[in-house]
């Protein structure tokens, strides 16, 4: 979970089409129907903040944790910066394999895979741990994740992503290495960054661990830890879960 460094200088700009607004939607439509008189929301691997944003506009109390500053940064800076609206959020650094707040929350929620970025037996044990900790009884918790069938179907393959705005211009090579044993793609990105305004180019290379996650697996730790999955249905559209999805949501009761 160290990685986002250099790379959380561009993420919002590599994200913008993102659709955060109904993501955010969905998420809500979610906690409404599993958790009805949900106030309080903590979000692990909040990054810039912008889901955490969105669901306080909804009414929600929300307190993020990430570990990485940079992206804290980000998130305090869009905190401060949305239109003059006042917020109930709040951005914390922390690991979310060991993080503990000391309070509860009705739900909580951690989107855009930070669940498979949990590479080991033992750290996704460990972040279900925390999310149990944080979790009032009868609570709920919502996570996604990439989907071991889609994944070993539909491989990974080369991709590259070109966007700009008014300052910069990004070029992004992702470069996916399976490693069938341990259920992991390794995806290592290199980034062309180019400042319109003075030239100056920048050459970024990270690499991003992620765990393809099955079922079974996912009950019988989430079992250990005293959750249960609800449901399970395919991001943000609901169908059942196959060989071509490879974004499943997982609900979950505490």
């Amino acid at each position: 979970m160290t990685v986002f460094g250099a790379y959380s200088r561009y993420y919002n700009l590599l994200y913008k089409d993102k659709d955060y607004p109904g993501e955010a939607q969905y998420v809500n439509e979610l906690i409404v129907r599993h958790c009805p008189a949900a106030k309080t929301v903590l979000d692990l691997g909040c990054g810039t903040g912008r889901h955490d944003l969105l669901l306080a506009e909804k009414g929600y109390e929300v307190t993020g944790v990430d570990q990485s500053g940079e992206m804290l940064a980000v998130a305090h800076s869009q905190r401060e910066t949305s239109k003059g609206q006042r917020f109930s959020s709040t951005f914390l650094q922390g690991d979310i394999r060991s993080v503990r707040l000391d309070r509860s929350f009705d739900v909580v929620v951690s989107l855009f895979h930070v669940m498979s970025y949990q590479v080991s037996n033992d750290d996704l044990r460990a972040a279900f741990a925390t999310v149990r900790a944080h979790l009032k009884p009868g609570g709920v918790f919502i996570f996604d994740c990439w989907y071991g069938p889609a994944v070993l179907t539909d491989r990974p393959v080369v991709r590259v992503r070109r966007l700009e705005d008014d300052e910069t211009a990004v070029t992004r090579i992702a470069e996916p290495v399976m490693q069938g044993n341990d259920n992991l793609v390794e995806v290592h990105y290199h980034m062309l960054v180019r400042d319109k305004a003075s030239g100056a180019m920048d050459d970024l290379h990270e690499i991003h661990r992620m765990r393809y996650l099955f079922r079974p697996e996912i009950e019988l730790l989430l079992r250990e830890t005293g959750m249960a999955v609800i449901e399970s249905f395919e991001w943000m559209t609901g169908r059942q879960p196959g060989f071509d999805t490879w974004g499943v949501c997982f609900v979950v009761r505490g």
